[in-house]
């Protein structure tokens, strides 16, 4: 397993969030070694989405107004329906989204949230794969959408569904622990 010591990730999120497409990534990366930060729309805690039911509570660290991509050396988006539909209309979010990608860091979306990649501007020309409900709207974003279980382009990894997550796992910390992708960009 590759050496994440002294790495720093956000997992940007909000209420409605997938809970295994965040609480799975956040451990994988916690246990390769990189410290995680949950950032979020405001400060406090944010629910979770599970089973067609709330979860959990899960608290943030860090508020989108007290971050930039300065502070962390990639960026994972959890999926969950409500989740990105509700962080797409917030511009600081698609902000500091495409941020990563105009500074060549990685990034990681699974499910649902390839849609905030599509608002950030991102997908042109790039391979990627979503929940398929989303296949159109990523088509339209310019990506070549697939049907795969785990898509890396150049530092962009997606996947999509909880099915997926031992991969997309894997390769996200595969690709924190490469560093930076030249060809990522906005």
């Amino acid at each position: 397993m590759e050496n994440l010591n002294k790495k720093r990730v956000a997992i940007l999120a909000t209420n409605g969030f997938e809970e295994s497409e965040l609480r799975d990534p956040k451990a994988a990366l916690e246990k390769a070694g990189a410290e995680v930060h949950i950032v979020s729309e405001k400060s406090g805690t944010i629910k979770s989405w599970t089973d067609g039911n709330w979860g959990s509570d899960y608290t943030v660290d860090k508020t989108l107004d007290e971050v930039s991509q300065t502070d962390y050396n990639a960026l994972m988006l959890p999926g969950g329906l409500i989740n990105p539909d509700t962080l797409r209309k917030n511009s600081k979010a698609v902000r500091f989204i495409k941020s990563f990608f105009e500074n060549h860091k990685p990034v990681g979306a699974i499910c649902h949230g390839p849609w905030l990649l599509a608002e950030a501007d991102v997908l042109k020309d790039r391979k990627i794969t979503s929940y398929s409900s989303i296949k159109t709207d990523m088509i339209n974003a310019g990506a070549n959408w697939v049907d795969e279980e785990v898509v890396v382009d150049q530092g962009l990894v997606t996947s999509r569904t909880p099915k997926d997550l031992p991969a997309f796992n894997a390769k996200l910390v595969e690709e924190i622990y490469e560093g930076k992708h030249k060809e990522q960009v906005a």
